[in-house]
């Protein structure tokens, strides 16, 4: 199912209207990250700050709806943001990084493997990852699945 036609079931089944939403997939694994949204393991993100500036895109907000694709640009479900933070890499908590649902759970593996993914986003960018950079921490709740 395309992320438009998710979309629009989700209007149609929920009775609203003219609502707007973000269709996007995860990098690293989409496939992996979508299917532990899906199952309720995966309840937040997190994103390089200095990208958005970067890239003249707009932060995440509360109360917007994304349709979560898979790695074949196919809509597994809606979810909605529910708080958005910006926080540094080296203060990430143990909380969302459990929350993020990737791995064991825990920050050790959080911070390895998002240090590794940030490092290439931002060397990508021709900018440099710190300890010290901004991440913007996004939590979210599936709100409809197909």
């Amino acid at each position: 199912m395309t992320g438009e036609a998710l979309w629009l079931k989700f209007m149609e089944e929920n009775h609203l209207q003219n609502c707007e939403y973000d269709a996007w997939c995860f990098g690293g694994d989409a496939d992996l990250l979508a299917a532990l949204v899906v199952e309720g393991k995966k309840t937040a993100t997190s994103s390089a700050y200095p990208l958005y500036a970067l890239d003249n895109e707009p932060l995440p907000q509360e109360g917007t709806y994304s349709v979560i694709l898979n790695s074949r640009n196919e809509a597994v479900c809606v979810i909605r943001t529910t708080k958005v933070s910006i926080v540094p890499f080296d203060k990430i908590t143990e909380a969302h990084a459990y929350r993020e649902g990737e791995g064991d759970r825990s920050l050790k593996f959080w911070k390895t493997v998002h240090e590794k993914f940030f490092s290439e986003a931002m060397k990508e960018a021709n900018l440099e990852f710190s300890p010290g950079m901004k991440v913007v921490c996004e939590e979210f709740e599936v709100v409809f699945t197909p």
